[in-house]
């Protein structure tokens, strides 16, 4: 009976053999993503006024403290309202236009189809700086009725949101095919009866994955919403939590960046949740969070 080699040059050798090193990897990676987060989330609790040093827990920062809690601070709420504000006039204002523009890219002909879907995907690739200044530059040089502050930041997230909820349901278009389309106007529906009966339907999955990815994106936004930012009335926490940085901050920036990070979340998780249902007699379904991951 011959048996199989030991040592390490055996099972490097060996092609089934554990993934140590890619484990390891993630792990690490994990832990090093997660450890300034966590950090963060916990000094949110320290009764003191440190943010390195601990003594003791207390929701002080949150709704403790009458004058510098995230409750109590006027412009600490106000930052969270504003993020909050653009973020749901951004996400209504930029999905249905993104799903307008993934239906005309898809049924338009000829070369300009093709120019229209670069710029899309230009987004992708493009610096949010660059579309920064340049919407910074239009605004406080050429003669347009807009000045910096939310007006101003909206057109910016989606100018720069757009491509996300266009480039997403295109995908889930091509998915689908013409034939569900066709289909239905061969058993008597108009071109809008079956867009609107049969097509939009199926594209309920990825509008929906556009919503939560548009509106977690744009919530967590810095770049665009402070060059477009005119003072402190519009300041969302991104920029808030940037500018009181760099004075003598208190943990209650910690409180502020954590109910962010606990929006993001739910966000994220009610977006699963809803995805789970409208998707549960459908294939897909069956991989979980992978298929609702793959359609954001």
């Amino acid at each position: 009976m011959i048996r199989p080699a030991r040592g390490p040059v055996a099972w490097w050798n060996d092609p089934w053999r554990p993934p140590r090193v890619l484990v390891a990897v993630t792990i690490g990676y994990l832990l090093w993503s997660l450890l300034p987060v966590l950090v963060a989330v916990l000094y949110s609790f320290n009764d003191g006024r440190s943010r390195t040093v601990w003594q003791g827990f207390s929701f002080r920062w949150y709704w403790g403290d009458q004058t510098l809690s995230v409750w109590h601070d006027a412009t600490l709420h106000n930052a969270l309202l504003q993020t909050l504000k653009l973020g749901l006039i951004t996400t209504l204002i930029t999905v249905p236009l993104g799903v307008l523009f993934a239906l005309g890219i898809d049924r338009w002909r000829g070369r300009l189809p093709s120019g229209a879907n670069f710029l899309m995907l230009l987004a992708f690739v493009l610096p949010e700086v660059l579309l920064a200044v340049s919407l910074l530059f239009v605004i406080t040089t050429v003669a347009v009725p807009i000045e910096l502050g939310t007006t101003a930041q909206v057109i910016g997230l989606v100018t720069f949101q757009v491509s996300y909820p266009a480039v997403l349901v295109r995908a889930r278009l091509a998915t689908i095919g013409p034939q569900y389309e066709e289909a239905a106007m061969d058993l008597g529906a108009s071109p809008v009866g079956a867009l609107r009966r049969v097509i939009i339907p199926m594209l309920i999955p990825a509008i929906f994955a556009s919503t939560v990815l548009v509106f977690a994106d744009v919530i967590d936004d810095f770049v665009m919403v402070r060059y477009l930012s005119g003072g402190a009335a519009s300041e969302p926490v991104s920029v808030k939590i940037y500018n009181t940085a760099r004075g003598a901050p208190t943990p209650a920036l910690n409180a502020l960046a954590t109910l962010l990070l606990l929006t993001s979340l739910v966000a994220v998780a009610i977006g699963y949740l809803v995805f789970r249902r409208i998707t549960r007699n459908d294939a897909t379904t069956d991989r979980g969070i992978g298929a609702f991951a793959g359609e954001m």
